[in-house]
Protein backbone atom coordinates (compact mmCIF):
# COMPACT_ATOMS: atom_id res chain seq x y z
CA UNK A 1 0.00 0.00 0.00
CA UNK A 2 1.74 3.28 -1.23
CA UNK A 3 0.03 6.57 -0.26
CA UNK A 4 1.26 9.98 -2.23
CA UNK A 5 0.74 13.76 -0.77
CA UNK A 6 -2.53 15.19 -2.75
CA UNK A 7 -3.32 18.66 -1.05
CA UNK A 8 -3.51 20.68 2.12
CA UNK A 9 -6.52 22.63 3.32
CA UNK A 10 -7.01 26.05 4.68
CA UNK A 11 -10.43 28.09 5.06
CA UNK A 12 -10.33 31.24 3.98
CA UNK A 13 -12.33 34.59 4.99
CA UNK A 14 -12.50 36.49 1.68
CA UNK A 15 -11.23 34.00 -1.56
CA UNK A 16 -10.51 36.77 -3.75
CA UNK A 17 -8.13 37.99 -1.90
CA UNK A 18 -6.50 34.95 -0.75
CA UNK A 19 -6.32 33.81 -4.38
CA UNK A 20 -4.52 36.85 -5.32
CA UNK A 21 -1.89 36.79 -2.45
CA UNK A 22 -0.71 33.14 -3.42
CA UNK A 23 -0.92 34.61 -6.98
CA UNK A 24 1.44 37.53 -6.07
CA UNK A 25 3.38 36.26 -3.26
CA UNK A 26 4.07 32.42 -4.17
CA UNK A 27 3.36 32.28 -7.93
CA UNK A 28 0.60 29.81 -7.70
CA UNK A 29 -2.33 29.67 -10.07
CA UNK A 30 -5.98 28.39 -9.70
CA UNK A 31 -5.81 24.63 -10.91
CA UNK A 32 -9.49 23.81 -10.83
CA UNK A 33 -12.28 25.24 -8.68
CA UNK A 34 -15.36 23.34 -6.99
CA UNK A 35 -18.54 25.43 -5.83
CA UNK A 36 -21.27 23.79 -4.27
CA UNK A 37 -25.03 24.07 -6.09
CA UNK A 38 -26.33 25.77 -3.65
CA UNK A 39 -23.41 28.42 -2.59
CA UNK A 40 -22.06 26.34 0.82
CA UNK A 41 -18.47 27.01 -0.01
CA UNK A 42 -16.47 27.06 -2.11
CA UNK A 43 -12.88 25.18 -3.20
CA UNK A 44 -10.23 26.13 -5.04
CA UNK A 45 -7.45 24.12 -5.55
CA UNK A 46 -3.73 26.43 -6.51
CA UNK A 47 -0.58 24.53 -8.16
CA UNK A 48 2.76 25.61 -8.42
CA UNK A 49 3.05 24.37 -11.95
CA UNK A 50 5.81 22.03 -10.97
CA UNK A 51 4.62 19.62 -8.41
CA UNK A 52 1.17 17.33 -8.83
CA UNK A 53 1.10 19.20 -4.63
CA UNK A 54 -1.95 21.43 -4.49
CA UNK A 55 -3.06 24.01 -2.03
CA UNK A 56 -6.75 23.72 -1.49
CA UNK A 57 -8.46 27.46 -0.30
CA UNK A 58 -12.24 26.52 1.24
CA UNK A 59 -14.33 29.61 1.34
CA UNK A 60 -17.43 29.17 3.62
CA UNK A 61 -20.32 31.49 2.50
CA UNK A 62 -21.91 31.58 5.89
CA UNK A 63 -18.31 32.27 7.65
CA UNK A 64 -17.85 36.31 9.07
CA UNK A 65 -15.34 35.55 11.78
CA UNK A 66 -11.71 35.13 11.51
CA UNK A 67 -10.32 31.72 11.88
CA UNK A 68 -8.85 30.64 15.43
CA UNK A 69 -5.50 29.45 14.10
CA UNK A 70 -4.43 28.54 18.21
CA UNK A 71 -0.91 28.92 18.36
CA UNK A 72 -0.26 29.05 14.54
CA UNK A 73 2.40 25.92 14.69
CA UNK A 74 1.43 24.29 11.90
CA UNK A 75 3.00 25.81 8.69
CA UNK A 76 3.22 25.44 4.31
CA UNK A 77 6.93 25.29 3.49
CA UNK A 78 8.04 26.17 -0.17
CA UNK A 79 11.73 26.50 -1.63
CA UNK A 80 12.06 28.70 -3.95
CA UNK A 81 15.60 28.66 -6.20
CA UNK A 82 16.39 32.73 -5.76
CA UNK A 83 16.30 33.37 -2.21
CA UNK A 84 17.39 36.97 -1.91
CA UNK A 85 15.56 37.96 -4.64
CA UNK A 86 12.25 36.09 -2.84
CA UNK A 87 13.53 37.77 0.59
CA UNK A 88 13.44 41.08 -0.90
CA UNK A 89 10.26 40.67 -2.85
CA UNK A 90 8.43 39.43 0.19
CA UNK A 91 10.05 42.17 2.60
CA UNK A 92 9.21 45.20 0.00
CA UNK A 93 5.38 43.78 0.39
CA UNK A 94 5.03 43.75 4.31
CA UNK A 95 4.76 39.37 3.95
CA UNK A 96 7.38 38.40 6.27
CA UNK A 97 6.44 37.88 9.78
CA UNK A 98 9.29 36.12 11.11
CA UNK A 99 12.78 35.20 9.89
CA UNK A 100 15.39 32.96 11.59
CA UNK A 101 18.81 33.97 10.20
CA UNK A 102 20.72 31.26 12.65
CA UNK A 103 18.57 28.69 10.24
CA UNK A 104 18.46 30.87 7.06
CA UNK A 105 14.44 30.80 6.51
CA UNK A 106 12.00 32.90 7.15
CA UNK A 107 7.92 33.22 7.25
CA UNK A 108 5.60 35.18 5.53
CA UNK A 109 1.43 35.37 6.50
CA UNK A 110 -1.18 35.27 4.23
CA UNK A 111 -4.24 37.43 4.56
CA UNK A 112 -5.78 34.76 7.42
CA UNK A 113 -2.48 35.00 9.52
CA UNK A 114 -1.29 31.46 7.89
CA UNK A 115 2.45 31.55 7.95
CA UNK A 116 4.51 29.75 5.06
CA UNK A 117 7.85 29.08 5.38
CA UNK A 118 10.35 29.97 2.83
CA UNK A 119 13.60 27.91 1.92
CA UNK A 120 16.76 28.15 -0.16
CA UNK A 121 17.41 26.50 -2.63
CA UNK A 122 19.58 22.81 -1.41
Amino acid sequence: MKFKFEHNNINVLDLDRSIAFYKAALGLQEVKRKEHENGDFILVFMGDGITEHQLELTWLRDRTEPYDLGDNEFHIAFRVDAFEAAYEYHKENGWICFENEEMGIYFIEDPDGYWIEILPAK
